[in-house]
């Protein structure tokens, strides 16, 4: 398998955050793909949780409850999520919160998964943190094009999705593809 002949899906979620006695909901979704290295946005959106966005959170990703007031519930963009995500390995920077989320469309099918901390770890253990936006500036590629566009900043979905497929990149370059290590199919 060439990695050229792969589309991966990024997904990245930004959260109402946590407090007691209340579940994190999502407040931000967005996915972004990548064919032959070439990064392209799929969806983003802003999401309405059932409860307001902790201080904490907001201070994380500057997201506020009037900026959520009119979006729409995860569940309603079901169609926009499968058709961004299905028949594609799909990538998140600790996957664990994504698939959290996900859980909302049971038997989605999605996957196989990637986790780019996981990968990170494994090809480059001796990095002082393997969080993403300390990942991206200890490997050098705070640089890349896609990382210094207009409206390029942390803790936004779309931003933290392109900065995973990034990361991706760099580590089929620097490992091979088959750190990935995804199922290939015979012709």
């Amino acid at each position: 398998m060439k990695p050229d002949d792969v589309e991966f899906a990024a997904i990245d979620f930004e959260s109402a955050g946590s407090a007691p006695s209340l579940a994190e909901e999502p407040v931000q979704i967005a996915v972004v793909h990548m064919r032959a290295g070439v990064i392209r946005p799929a969806l983003n959106s802003y999401l309405r949780p059932t409860r307001p966005v902790t201080w904490a959170a907001k201070a994380v990703h500057g997201i506020s409850d009037a900026q959520l007031a009119d979006a729409p519930r995860l569940i309603d963009l079901w169609p926009q999520v499968r058709r961004s995500l299905e028949s594609r390995p799909v990538v998140a920077h600790g996957a664990s919160t994504e698939k959290r989320f996900l859980r909302v469309f049971p038997l989605h099918g999605f996957g196989p998964w990637l986790d780019s901390l996981t990968l990170t770890r494994r090809v480059f253990p001796m990095l002082d943190s393997h969080a993403l936006s300390d990942a991206i500036h200890s490997l050098g590629l705070s640089a890349e094009p896609e990382l210094t566009t207009p409206g390029f900043r942390w803790h936004d979905a779309a931003s933290d999705a392109t900065a995973s497929l990034v990361l991706i990149r760099h580590l089929i370059k620097s490992a091979g593809v088959e750190i990935l290590n995804l199922p290939t199919h015979k012709k």
